[in-house]
């Protein structure tokens, strides 16, 4: 691709090229790196982002070829909440990795949306997680944001940075919350006694909670939390960190831990429930809202309450409640 700079006014080139809103160069990011890889060049010659233009300048595009996906795509049956040209939202259930990793080659969401959307996804961000602007883990439900293309992704990805997009939880905690609404703020970091644990630490990354409770019962509470931040296992974490752990996490809590705050005569109910219907954490992302980096609308999305969770709640109606 050839560019000829007919304008008299000395432009940095990484600004220019975003303004021409060409399809393959969607974000700043990637158009620096691809003038630090000289894929761009001006007059012939490589430049660096803050070149400024001159007129007449001749400017040279070469943007490369999109890498070949490895993954395999697999018919697995995922739920569409909504959908259009450039993003679809998908109810993920329990129990589905997001995407390929350490020990998980094959059967992840990832695998499913190659098969269902004909590969049409984002690429360039991580050829190995095609799709996935941000993640849940294994056993927490609920709806994720897929990108179908390079641009929507970046656009997506700044978003979250500047968090503009509205992600709202429902879960279940062993014990109440001492104030019924209220911001938990920290730093989370990984841990150094467990590299699979994070926690809260004095030197990790911000991590900012908000918190409403909408059901007490005697022992526990239904919580309705708002993300502001995202990091790994932030609401397990920020709610162990108050005491009041998110039910059926056996990360961040044990059962010994949750049979200690019910009395003796209920603690076999707890273990049933436990054992046979709420086999994960009681967590649920049921609410997606922002406005459509492309069209401008304003998106909202909500994924039903799974049966396992709903099935708990309605246990602790039965046995639990507070009048």
């Amino acid at each position: 691709m050839k560019i000829e700079y007919l304008k008299d006014e000395k432009l940095r080139i990484d600004k220019y090229i975003v303004s021409l809103d060409l399809e393959d160069l969607y974000s700043r990011s990637y158009i620096d790196k691809l003038l630090q890889e000289e894929a761009i060049l001006v007059n012939g010659k490589p430049v660096k982002k803050n070149y400024k233009l001159s007129h007449s300048d001749f400017i040279t595009i070469e943007i490369p070829q999109k890498k070949e996906l490895k993954i395999k795509p697999q018919n697995i049956p995922i739920d569409i909440i909504w959908e259009d040209d450039d993003i679809a939202i998908v109810n993920k259930p329990v129990g589905l990795v997001v995407h390929p990793g350490a020990g998980v080659q094959d059967g992840t969401l990832v695998n499913a949306l190659m098969f269902h959307f004909n590969e049409k996804l984002s690429v360039q961000h991580d050829p190995q997680r095609p799709g996935i602007v941000h993640r849940l883990d294994k056993d927490t439900s609920g709806l994720l944001i897929v990108a179908k293309n390079d641009k929507v992704h970046s656009l997506l990805s700044r978003m979250f940075q500047e968090r503009t997009i509205k992600k709202t939880y429902l879960a279940v905690t062993v014990g109440t919350p001492s104030k019924a609404e209220d911001t938990i703020k920290t730093m989370i970091g990984r841990s150094k006694k467990d590299r699979v644990k994070m926690t809260v630490t004095t030197d990790g990354r911000e991590a900012v909670t908000h918190y409403k409770i909408t059901k007490y019962f005697d022992f526990f509470s239904l919580v309705e939390i708002i993300l502001e931040t995202g990091r790994t296992h932030q609401i397990r974490v920020h709610f162990s960190h108050i005491n009041c752990p998110i039910l059926g996490d056996n990360t961040y809590s044990t059962l010994k831990r949750t049979l200690s705050i019910v009395p003796f005569h209920y603690q076999k109910k707890v273990k049933y429930l436990l054992a046979n219907h709420l086999k994960r954490q009681a967590l649920h992302a049921y609410r997606l809202e922002f406005e459509h980096p492309i069209t401008k609308e304003i998106v909202k999305a909500e994924a039903p309450i799974p049966e396992d969770i709903q099935y708990t709640i309605n246990w602790l109606e039965k046995y639990f409640i507070t009048e």
